[in-house]
């Protein structure tokens, strides 16, 4: 009998250890939560449950609209709803690294300014709370906003050309407003300078519409913006469009040239806005993530929401869009070093 017994031992205590583990595991599913427990499974049954969109600034920007639109259409490509939550503050870093540090389960995504969150990341190393190459799993790039370099009615000059001959006339005499110290408009003005060879003299607001009241006001004599911020005052005739800043022209402004075609080669810039996830994403959520995005960029009702709030639509890959975010790191932080541009 004892002999029996410690067959019967020997038998069943792999089945016994066995069965501990499996109670282990799963207490340590519960412990963890759905999304992080059983990646394999989350991944499979990707989304089982409402996704939060996070926009890091107010409602109705270009930033809101064109996360409100992908939103919308994200919910019908992926069969869950996506919900858009307003986390602004900080120039958009507040909502940044909020999204920054949530779970990497594809719950919590961000709608970003990429052009502004690579400077800032540069900008207010220490305060931001992101940075780009590590803090997010690019989803993708949805589109660009291109600035238009305008200037008031009091400046003589009807070509970029003869804007940058008057401005090295006067070294001291030409000042240029932005939305803000570290914006994207306050560093194109700061890229232009070096580019084009002329003095400028920055003069920051606390926003496009006070920076835009002033140019047309003349306190100021050219302001480097957005598309949106400006083209109603373009097309209104309260202020002259000199140029735009991208390789292509815009077609609601279509009479107005690139820089390259007014004179000045290699001068492209736009706002970014994209797609990201937390860092450590599972790469099947980043994957279904993309082809839901690629889904929506392709329909022409999201490509024309785009196009009227100034953007032009775009579809990159994550790799793609990670490239992309760090050209603008690298690209911006020379400038920032260049200048000497210090946080406020």
């Amino acid at each position: 009998m004892v002999v029996a017994a410690s067959r019967i031992r020997r038998i069943h205590a792999p089945n016994r250890r066995a069965a501990l583990a499996a109670a282990l595991l799963a207490s340590l599913a519960l412990a963890l939560g759905p999304g992080l427990a059983t990646p394999a499974l989350a991944d499979s049954a990707y989304p089982a449950r409402p996704i939060k969109l996070v926009v890091p600034y107010t409602p109705g920007g270009a930033t809101d609209v064109i996360g409100r639109v992908v939103g919308q259409r994200l919910s019908l490509a992926l069969g869950q709803p996506v919900v858009v939550e307003n986390r602004a503050g900080a120039a958009g870093n507040l909502g940044a690294a909020a999204v920054a540090k949530e779970r990497p389960d594809g719950y919590t995504l961000l709608l970003g300014a990429l052009t502004s969150h690579s400077i800032n990341s540069v900008l207010m190393a220490s305060t931001a709370g992101f940075t780009m190459d590590k803090s997010f799993a690019p989803i993708g790039v949805v589109g660009r906003v291109p600035l238009v370099v305008t200037v008031g009615p009091s400046v003589k000059a009807a070509s970029l050309g003869e804007f940058i001959a008057l401005a090295k006339t006067r070294p001291a005499g030409l000042n240029y407003g932005s939305s803000g110290n570290g914006s994207p408009q306050h560093l194109a003005a700061e890229l232009f300078k070096r580019q084009a060879g002329v003095p400028l003299t920055h003069v920051p607001y606390k926003g496009s519409t006070p920076a835009l009241n002033d140019l047309m006001g003349g306190q100021v004599d050219v302001v480097f913006d957005t598309l949106p911020a400006t083209q109603g005052f373009i097309k209104g005739g309260r202020l002259r469009a000199l140029a735009v800043t991208t390789a292509q022209r815009v077609p609601s402004i279509a009479d107005i040239p690139t820089t390259a075609e007014a004179g000045l080669s290699g001068f492209e810039v736009t706002s970014m806005f994209g797609l990201l996830a937390p860092a450590g994403t599972p790469a099947p959520i980043v994957a279904r993530l993309s082809g839901a995005l690629k889904e929506v960029m392709g329909q022409q009702e999201v490509k024309d929401a785009l196009v009227a709030q100034g953007a032009m639509p775009t579809f990159t890959t994550p790799a793609e869009a990670r490239a992309q975010i760090a050209e603008e790191v690298a690209r911006w932080s020379a400038v920032i070093r260049q200048a000497g541009i210090q946080p406020d």
